[in-house]
């Protein structure tokens, strides 16, 4: 059947399984104006290794992300005193264990991001749930702090990744796109206390520049209005980047530009999104 066909009923249960609900924004800490919250997605070699790629040139371009793209953000967070979000699968844990233990040993919180950066539409129900369990798990294992956070994978969702979220009692996920702000996650119309911080493609580095391949300094424009008019709603200004993307020497640049902009206003709140999404619960 296809979807011209279908029965009313079918595409209401398509559009209400995973909805927006409630917006929470209550005022920001501390008399604060906006809301930073600053994400990197630790991808490493798992974007080649996701789809059984075994190529030498692109499991390098994964590897440049530890040995310069990290570097470069740790040393830029250190300077500025800022704490962000790290997402990071669990593969990538694995093969860089040393990096995520001081990546939360500075303070900065890591997140669930899959196990080898897969699709959980392409998976059964099973799998994913297994996956997501032993994700969570391993970072565990390997940095000390269990994640309550999750972002999936190429922000895919299946039709049971919100129910295994709420099972294994994470408070946020940030894979979506219904706002700009936070909102509170229905599962089927039905309230689940779970808070959404909502990513788009428009903050993301990696459409710029493995797509569209406009220059750094029409990335930093599009950043900077986005920005400019988060902060005039006071509301959240979130933003998603790849070690492996912004992480050289040509684009380091636009994430200290932003942090410089965002400090020079001085009622700007930097924060984790565990941090964002904790505040907006007390919303619900």
């Amino acid at each position: 059947m296809k979807p011209w066909q279908w029965p009313e009923d079918r595409w209401r249960n398509c559009v209400n399984r995973v909805r927006a609900g409630k917006r929470l924004t209550p005022p920001w800490p501390e008399g604060k104006r906006c809301a930073v919250a600053l994400s990197f997605d630790v991808d490493h070699e798992t974007n080649e290794l996701r789809d059984g790629g075994k190529s030498i040139g692109r499991l390098s371009w994964g590897q440049y992300g530890n040995r310069r793209g990290m570097p470069r953000i740790m040393s830029l967070l250190q300077k500025y005193d800022i704490k962000a979000s790290f997402f990071v699968p669990a593969v990538a844990a694995n093969l860089y264990p040393d990096e995520q233990r001081a990546v939360t040993g500075e303070g900065h919180e890591i997140g669930i991001h899959g196990w080898i950066h897969e699709l959980n539409s392409l998976l059964p129900p099973e799998n994913e749930r297994d996956l997501m369990m032993r994700s969570a798990d391993m970072l565990e294992m390997i940095t000390g702090a269990r994640p309550v956070g999750l972002r999936t994978p190429s922000w895919d969702l299946s039709e049971s990744t919100l129910s295994i979220a709420r099972e294994m009692g994470l408070l946020y996920d940030s894979s979506l796109m219904a706002d700009d702000s936070c909102y509170e996650l229905l599962e089927n119309l039905e309230r689940t206390g779970v808070v959404e911080i909502p990513v788009e493609w428009i903050r993301d580095d990696a459409p710029y520049f493995m797509m569209s391949r406009i220059g750094p300094e029409d990335v930093l424009a599009i950043f900077m209005r986005e920005f400019e008019q988060a902060y005039q709603e006071g509301e959240m200004f979130q933003l998603t980047f790849h070690p492996h993307i912004i992480g050289y020497r040509s684009r380091i640049w636009i994430l200290e530009e932003l942090i410089r902009a965002a400090k020079a206003k001085g009622d700007v709140w930097f924060a984790t999104h565990r941090q964002v999404a904790e505040h907006a619960s007390t919303a619900l």
